[in-house]
């Protein structure tokens, strides 16, 4: 189809054409006919034109945290007998709110050109990279025609991570805290527990060989974990209680926290007030999909706290919480669950303070809270990292 500039000319041509014929003037109407004959020899001259390339697109890597770097690798090859025209290549990312563009020379036959672009990843969430479309054009840019070569391919980029200490270990009873919890991955518990099939990421030299042997598929031992601690994050997601800035202060910290305690063997669990439930567990597919969660996760205006704090009262529940929320919450909301203490050995609060999200606002009183293990109150005054290790290893020191 005729570009801008094709048009441009076609419709220059049409004047021509009709004050040549209005004014008696040929040669207006000579250059009118030249001028739509090229316009229609270039969009002839592109229809005609066929290409055979192979495309490739690679993302190093496919999942990233906020701030890290990531690069689609490009590759197209000429399967073709003759030699390329200049194609235009376009992969567009985030439903083409920005674009890369390359210009790619003539290829001979059986030959490969590459590029590579870096993506933007300041902000989580799941993107989109692609379609990628290739376009021809005639030597004028008269005309071009544009198919697509390769679909969308998925760029998830997770929360910014900090590197702060887990989350104290729960102090006193947690009847579900023991030995009847399995490790899935790494490490050797002391006690002989099962054997499962081999997964990726798996210790080979946990491989249980007699077993293999036998059964012809590889078989893993897997050994349960005397002291396995429980870990769970309160993410308060409600739209009155954030805005932007706030949300992506709260879900970091969420982030870093998970984190941390999967440094430590913990068994997870992230609930937000949205209504999200991971559930315990452990293991990379575990983290993965809170991580995916966590990309996601928006301001929810479905208010759903006084539900969530009702679950965590129920049996079954024990050992470590963290809950962080903004001082927009009401003391009402907090103290209900500063009262899980009876069944929760460590409760820690992460409070973001207007100082960490608001600018030029007037001073507020700082809020009241309940008495919990550990307060960690991130005001603008220092990082979430800082706040955190000032308020938690005095925490972690008094456990040992």
């Amino acid at each position: 189809m005729p570009t801008r500039r094709g048009w441009a000319l076609a419709g220059a041509a049409l004047g021509f054409f009709v004050s040549g014929y209005l004014l008696k003037i040929v040669e207006l109407t000579i250059l009118g006919v030249v001028a739509l004959v090229l316009c229609l020899s270039a969009v002839a001259l592109v229809s005609t034109q066929r290409v055979q390339v192979n495309t490739s697109r690679t993302l190093h890597p496919p999942r990233v945290h906020a701030g890290s770097s990531a690069r689609v690798d490009l590759e197209v090859y000429n399967r073709g007998s003759r030699r390329t025209p200049v194609l235009q290549v376009r992969d567009p990312f985030d439903r083409g709110w920005r674009w890369a563009r390359f210009l790619v020379p003539p290829l001979a036959a059986k030959t490969s050109s590459r590029a590579a672009y870096r993506l933007p990843t300041e902000e989580r969430g799941i993107f989109d990279v692609g379609p990628l479309e290739i376009a021809l054009s005639d030597p004028l840019g008269l005309a071009n025609a544009t198919f697509t070569s390769i679909g969308v391919t998925q760029l998830t980029v997770y929360p910014r991570i900090d590197l702060i200490p887990p989350l104290p270990t729960a102090q006193g009873h947690d009847p579900h805290s023991g030995a009847q919890h399995p490790r899935a991955l790494l490490g050797a518990g002391e006690d002989f527990y099962a054997l499962r099939p081999y997964e990726i990421g798996d210790d080979l030299r946990r491989v249980h060989w007699a077993s293999t042997a036998r059964l012809d598929d590889l078989m893993i031992r897997q050994d349960e974990m005397p002291w396995q601690t429980r870990s769970t994050i309160l993410l308060d997601v409600r739209a009155r209680v954030h805005n932007e800035a706030s949300l992506e202060i709260a879900v970091s910290a969420a982030a870093s926290i998970q984190a941390a305690s999967g440094k430590s063997s913990s068994l997870l669990r992230l609930i937000s007030t949205d209504g999200t439930d991971s559930g315990f567990g452990m293991g990379h597919a575990h983290t993965e999909s809170i991580l995916e969660h966590l990309a996601t996760v928006a301001a929810s205006r479905d208010d759903r706290f006084a539900g969530v704090a009702a679950s965590l009262r129920r049996a079954g529940n024990g050992g470590s919480l963290a809950i962080i929320t903004t001082d927009k919450s009401s003391v009402a909301d907090l103290e209900g669950l500063a009262r899980l203490r009876t069944r929760y050995g460590t409760i820690v609060i992460v409070l973001i303070e207007r100082g960490a999200y608001e600018t030029g606002g007037p001073a507020t009183p700082r809020m009241v809270l309940p008495a919990v293990s550990a307060v960690v109150r991130v005001d603008g005054a220092a990082s979430f990292a800082k706040s955190w290790e000032v308020a938690i290893l005095p925490v972690g020191l008094a456990r040992r």
